[in-house]
This record gives structure tokens, C-alpha cells and sequence, in this order.
């Protein structure tokens, strides 16, 4: 490439390479010289160290004679920084019952190799959810639906991603929170209004559905009618039939949007 020189040359001089790497070298040591943090990720080669911080959780279904307890026991990696972080590391089941014990010992053993593989270890709660028992599931208090006892066990591993922040529930919005509230009181004075209309009006007794006299179906905090069923969202029996649509009354789901 040609340059044009416009002014007048007045001197010049060789640059030595050697000479320019020695110039430039007190800047790299000061560059180098600035303290980094270094964050720790979770990985196989970790040790384990003496004590663990953990939770248990007691799990009792009908499709078993005994409790579990789930023991997951945790890491905290970087204490004491910004960048502290507290992540799973292994598992353990207890059970006095002994038709299980196989697969309980080959699941904590693969689970716990898992969290301790590191990076995204939340996608073995999908797959342990969708665990389904060809004897048929089960329905937990409160009306939630549990396809297996592995799919139990997803849920409560679910709980406690979601407890030491691993995993972050999608809540509702204040807009969907209030339009499901107007959807259970308007299905709540439908029913008192059915319950009314027989004693009012003896001869229009024949029209009017037959009431299931079940114990209502209980959640966190919440009662369902005994005549809903299950929602596919979010597996607890509040669905019910508003204006000809099934709304679920637990989560807002709809098949009419």
C-alpha cells in the first residue's frame, strides 16, 4: 500500500522487536497483577466436603404401605461472595418398606450423579414427572393428581430446586389473580342459587341436577366442588363447567382462553 508523506523528513529510526516486547512487558505484569475473582461451577470433580446443608421430606401415597423420607443435601459454592450459590448434590431415600429398595437405591444413585455432573439439572423433574404406573396413580390430599411414585418424588425435587432458588415459579398476574377470583364467586352463588330454587319452588325439583353430598375436595387453603374434575394443567380436581367452558378454578386454565 502506497502512502503519501506531505511534510518534509526530518529523521527516522529501526524499531527493535525485542526492545518494544521489553517496553510492553511492565504493563502485562501490571495487567496481571489485578486481583480476579474466581467463580466456582458446580462439576464432577468437586469434593464432597465434611458437612452438607439439606432438607427431608416425608412422602406418604396409597400406592405405598410406608413413608419415604428424601433427603437432599446441598453445596454452597463461593460462600461468602456475590457469587455464592447453592446447588443439590446427592440424594437419599428411606423406607421401611422393601418392595421398593432396587430402584430407590438406582434413582438416588443416578440422581445424585446428575447434580453432580453440574449445569442445568432442573430438566430431571420433567422427566421424573412424566414417570407413569400402569397400575393406575393416585390422588393426593388436597385433589392433586400423582400418576406414579416417581412422579411424586419429581414434585417434592421440584419443591426444593425451587426453595434454594434453582428453579423460578411463574406466578400469577394480578389481572389473572382477579379474574380467577370472579370465576369462583360467580360459580359459588350459582351454587347457592341451586340449592335455593328447590325450596322455593317444590314442583321445579325434577329440573334441577341432582347435588353431590361428597365432602368438598380441599387445597392449599382453598376448597373445590366435590363435582369437579381433574384439571390437566396443574392435576388438582377444580375444574368446573362456567358459562358451557371448563375453567379450572385452581390455576385459571380454560379451554375457551
Amino acid at each position: 500500500m502506497t502512502i503519501k508523506i506531505a511534510q518534509k523528513i526530518a529523521g527516522y529510526s529501526v524499531v527493535d522487536p525485542s526492545k518494544a516486547a521489553e517496553a510492553a512487558a511492565p504493563a502485562v505484569a501490571e495487567v496481571a497483577a489485578l486481583p480476579t475473582a474466581e467463580v466456582i461451577h458446580m462439576h464432577e470433580r468437586i469434593e464432597r466436603p465434611e458437612v452438607l446443608i439439606g432438607s427431608t421430606y416425608k412422602m406418604k401415597s396409597p400406592a405405598s404401605e410406608h413413608a419415604m423420607y428424601i433427603t437432599i443435601n446441598d453445596i454452597v459454592l463461593n460462600p461468602g461472595t456475590q457469587h455464592e450459590l447453592r446447588r443439590p448434590f446427592e440424594v437419599f431415600i428411606n423406607s421401611k418398606s422393601m418392595e421398593h429398595f432396587q430402584w430407590i437405591v438406582a434413582l438416588t444413585r443416578i440422581m445424585s450423579a446428575v447434580f453432580r455432573k453440574g449445569g442445568d439439572v432442573t430438566f430431571i423433574v420433567d422427566e421424573m414427572k412424566a414417570v407413569f404406573d400402569p397400575r393406575g396413580g393416585y390422588f393426593k390430599p388436597g385433589g392433586v393428581y400423582m400418576p406414579s411414585l416417581v412422579a411424586e418424588l419429581g414434585h417434592i425435587v421440584e419443591d426444593h430446586l425451587k426453595s434454594i432458588g434453582l428453579i423460578h415459579a411463574p406466578e400469577l398476574t394480578a389481572q389473572q389473580k382477579q379474574l380467577l377470583a370472579e370465576k369462583r364467586r360467580a360459580f359459588e352463588d350459582r351454587e347457592k342459587v341451586e340449592s335455593v330454587v328447590p325450596d322455593l319452588f317444590p314442583e321445579l325439583q325434577v329440573a334441577v341436577a341432582p347435588r353431590n353430598e361428597d365432602v368438598e375436595v380441599t387445597g392449599e387453603g382453598v376448597s373445590f366442588p366435590p363435582s369437579a374434575t381433574m384439571c390437566g394443567k396443574c392435576h388438582a380436581k377444580a375444574v368446573v363447567i362456567m358459562d358451557g367452558c371448563a375453567t379450572c378454578l385452581n390455576c385459571g386454565n380454560s379451554k375457551c382462553g
